[in-house]
């Protein structure tokens, strides 16, 4: 059986987005808030979680992350319902 995993959306203190893919969301969100996540998001903190899917694999997680990441601001954001 597969491990489900998670594509999610974060909102930088700075207004941005930030987009990543994870088996555990509380922990992956807990490490970008320490400092600990991805490069991008350590000088960009706090961040806030606006979005997160459910996906059936890795594989697939990291195939909605592309798709994402290539979406607009403005698509991301009413993805995630937010303003």
């Amino acid at each position: 059986m597969r491990r489900a995993a998670f594509v999610y959306l974060l909102r930088c203190a700075d207004g941005t987005l930030y987009t990543g893919w994870t088996y555990d969301i509380a922990r992956r969100v807990q490490a970008h808030q320490d400092g600990r996540g991805a490069r991008y998001t350590r000088t960009r903190r706090p961040v806030e979680l606006i979005y997160r899917e459910r996906c059936a694999s890795r594989r697939a997680a990291m195939r909605r992350e592309i798709e994402i990441k290539k979406m607009s601001r403005a698509r991301k954001l009413r993805m995630a319902n937010c303003k």
